[in-house]
């Protein structure tokens, strides 16, 4: 695993599209990229070509928050249920840390993102179009960081 390089956004894209089926989720990696709110964006390698993404990026917060959101995250479909993506999510939590973030949400599967800490609970207190759903979690990397409830965006790729 390695930080993503401008050098990688082919084959990201690549992955991302197959992963998903579709196009959508690559577009929105993109778009992040394009309005520069990326905070962490993680490759994983095998055989010299990336196998796997996983972007971070910054939502907004308000009150505010320093608040990032997961995803993406995609595996080449050849090695999915191998651990590739828990590595990704794992390495990109760690890597939020140093930056300040205070919190990460994800809409993802709630079956997949508790192994990591991630939890509809942590999330009941935000205001979103997603809340309410089960698949929209949270976690806190900094303890208290999500009481008193916030109001939470993701960047504008995400339509």
């Amino acid at each position: 695993m390695r930080p993503a390089q401008p050098a990688d956004h082919a084959a990201i894209r690549r992955v991302t599209a197959a992963a998903f089926g579709r196009a959508l989720e690559a577009d929105i990696v993109e778009g992040v990229r394009a309005e520069g709110a990326a905070l962490v964006e993680l490759v994983a390698e095998a055989e010299g070509g990336v196998v796997g993404h996983v972007l971070f990026s910054r939502m907004t917060a308000r009150p505010p928050r320093d608040v990032a959101a997961l995803g993406p995250l995609a595996v080449d479909p050849a090695l999915q249920r191998r651990g590739v993506g828990a590595a990704l999510c794992r390495a990109g939590l760690a890597a939020l840390a140093p930056l300040g973030v205070e919190a990460c949400v994800v809409l993802g599967h709630p079956d997949y993102y508790p192994r990591f800490g991630f939890t509809a609970a942590a999330a009941a207190g935000l205001v979103s179009p997603y809340s309410g759903r089960p698949a929209f979690m949270a976690l806190e990397l900094r303890p208290g960081s999500l009481e008193g409830g916030l109001d939470v965006a993701y960047p504008a790729a995400f339509g």
